[in-house]
């Protein structure tokens, strides 16, 4: 059913400032980075991808420690996947080259759900006041019992019709991923390309689609853009390129030099490092393994092992250094400095 709305339908919590912490897995996410995001008026987000259980679980107490107002966890919803086995091993192959060169092995391809039975467990006990959904939408009873605990449920979407499948599922909150983000694109048939509408006009397009409070995310920056996603109908904006050089974050040292390296000059969307498509900083790794096709998790377990070693060698050319579309615009300093700088 198509609806028009006259304005932004609000969020069922109150934020002093209206900027979330976007999840960001694989270390940037830490209690400390969550918890200055919602002492500095925002709401902070803790990441549950590739961690186990017992480690989200010690996350969420210690980012409780950390702070009075709400906080938000993500989990990866990942969908099985039929692969050619002979394709992966060709890929293991071809990435020899950089486990003889750091000494290591290429990793094994596998697949698995991430713990997602043990990780909403953690949710059900602990309750964060909001939980989100990246990669797909999760089945209609998983997100009526989180909101009947009071857990406010949200959905990554990437188009109207994700959108729509959220709301229908029973999703309190979408965040609406754009073409400009960095990391992986939330898109629920990782197969298909990523959407390039711009995340305005995507804004638009899924406020009548829906009524239900959208959060922007993708690109965003600077408090203009900021103005102008509240402007375009969206409830608050989330940012996480714009926190990875926060003194609080977890980014790696090599991911922190090479936001602030001259030497990267664009951001390109890539399936190379996890067989998933995701935006970051173009380097030759990208640009020697231009892949296709859906091989998520596998392509990630393969690479994980480089992908460490590269970065303990600071060897910029062979990491995933995932940024959104604004990245010359992240600065250093208190993550609480830079909500406030982005807050209007």
């Amino acid at each position: 059913m198509r609806v028009t709305l006259s304005g932004p339908v609000s969020l069922p919590f109150d934020l002093e400032r209206p900027v979330v912490g976007a999840p960001m897995a694989g270390g940037p996410s830490t209690p400390d980075l969550a918890a200055a995001v919602t002492n500095a008026g925002g709401l902070g987000f803790l990441a549950g991808g590739y961690k186990t259980p017992q480690q989200l679980a010690d996350q969420i107490t210690t980012t409780r420690a950390l702070t009075r107002g709400p906080i938000g966890v993500n989990l990866f919803v990942v969908s099985a996947n039929n692969v050619d086995e002979d394709e992966l091993e060709a890929y293991r192959q071809e990435l020899k080259y950089y486990a003889d060169r750091h000494g290591i092995e290429v990793g094994r391809a596998r697949w698995d759900d991430d713990a997602w039975h043990g990780k909403l467990d953690v949710v059900r006990e602990l309750r964060p006041d909001v939980v989100s959904f990246t990669f797909d939408c999760p089945p209609a009873d998983v997100l009526h019992e989180l909101n009947a605990l009071g857990v406010h449920t949200a959905v990554t979407v990437t188009s109207p019709d994700e959108a729509r499948t959220a709301a229908d599922r029973g999703a309190r909150i979408l965040v609406v991923q754009g073409p400009e983000a960095g990391g992986h694109r939330a898109t629920f048939d990782p197969a298909a390309e990523p959407g390039t509408e711009p995340l305005p006009e995507l804004i638009s397009a899924i406020r009548n689609t829906v009524d239900l409070p959208l959060i922007a995310g993708g690109g965003i920056s600077t408090r203009d853009q900021v103005r102008a996603m509240l402007d375009a109908g969206a409830a608050a904006v989330q940012v996480g390129t714009a926190l990875l050089l926060a003194d609080e974050a977890g980014t790696n040292p090599a991911h922190r030099s090479a936001l602030q390296d001259p030497a990267f000059t664009e951001t390109r969307v890539t399936r190379a490092f996890t067989g998933r498509p995701a935006r970051g900083l173009r380097n030759r790794f990208m640009d020697r393994h231009d892949r296709a096709g859906h091989a998520y998790p596998q392509i990630h377990y393969i690479t994980a092992p480089l992908r460490a070693a590269a970065a303990a060698a600071n060897d910029l050319q062979a990491l995933h250094l995932w940024a959104g579309t604004g990245y010359r615009s992240a600065r250093t300093g208190p993550a609480a400095d830079i909500v406030a700088d982005l807050a209007p």
